[in-house]
């Protein structure tokens, strides 16, 4: 890393943080199958789920965030709902939260799931449900999960539902019931963790938009790589990890300017 003026080094740290790109390096395959699918069901009117599994930092909620941004136009006659089950204080909260989204009068207990149901299956618009940290609605019995997924599977449903989890084994351990229903098992998607190639794409391309020499040498970005990808393959973790290199030099640096004069008797 070579001393450079401040401005480069607030560009990298920005350029580095964890933010959905335009395109997602390595995940091609990926991106396409969730394009895909939300095509057939959403707007070829399928009611059907979808479960995407993978490690932290492996790219899911990235690519589906950029799959929604791409096909926003095409979605627009649809209704999307996207949670975040990790916010939710218990697992059976999805359900008034689902319906507060829906904007259904608030009601308890079972009551309020057969509102739902009532509304799912009614004359109306496809309803795109996106749970992310779905791992976080596994209950006793399994009963919040089995409830979620069985609703594509209703006569008349209009519900889509794509679940983002962790656990690559979810649906083997807590949704085996599904399997027996003839439409029931979800579709798989996974995301494998990133390989070192692939990280040190990501790294490029993201330092590649600032201006200028290189901040970090592309040895420097092929080490960060190689360690990464043999611990857990995490994009967010070699960002972080370049991040923190660039706020160091950054410091050394402004400590450098301060205690040196520039040439040219600047002060």
């Amino acid at each position: 890393l070579a001393p450079r003026a401040g401005t480069c080094y607030q560009q990298a740290k920005q350029v580095l943080h964890a933010a959905v790109p335009e395109r997602l390096q390595g995940r091609e395959r990926e991106t396409g199958i969730l394009r895909q699918f939300l095509r057939e069901h959403v707007l070829g009117r399928r009611p059907g789920s979808l479960y995407v599994s993978g490690a932290p930092g492996t790219g899911k909620t990235a690519c589906l965030s950029r799959v929604l941004l791409d096909c926003k136009d095409e979605l627009a006659g649809s209704r999307t709902v996207v949670l975040n089950c990790m916010a939710l204080g218990s697992p059976q909260s999805v359900f008034p939260a689902l319906a507060q989204h829906l904007g259904l009068p608030v009601a308890t207990g079972r009551e309020r799931i057969r509102s739902l149901e009532k509304h799912l299956t009614a004359q109306g618009p496809m309803v795109l449900l996106v749970l992310d940290e779905l791992d976080q609605l596994e209950s006793k019995g399994q009963d919040v999960l089995y409830t979620l997924f069985e609703w594509p599977q209703l006569p008349s449903s209009r519900l889509v539902l794509v679940g983002l989890a962790n656990a690559l084994d979810l649906t083997d351990r807590s949704l085996a019931r599904l399997a027996a229903h003839p439409a029931g098992s979800p579709q798989l998607l996974h995301f494998p963790p990133y390989t070192k190639e692939q990280l040190t794409r990501i790294l490029q391309e993201r330092l590649g938009q600032v201006a200028g020499d290189p901040v970090l040498d592309s040895a420097a970005l092929q080490f960060c790589a190689r360690k990464v990808s043999a611990v857990s393959g995490d994009a967010r973790k070699a960002l972080d990890v370049c991040r923190r290199a660039v706020e160091v030099v950054e410091l050394e640096v402004r400590g450098q300017t301060l205690l040196k004069p520039l040439p040219g008797g600047e002060s």
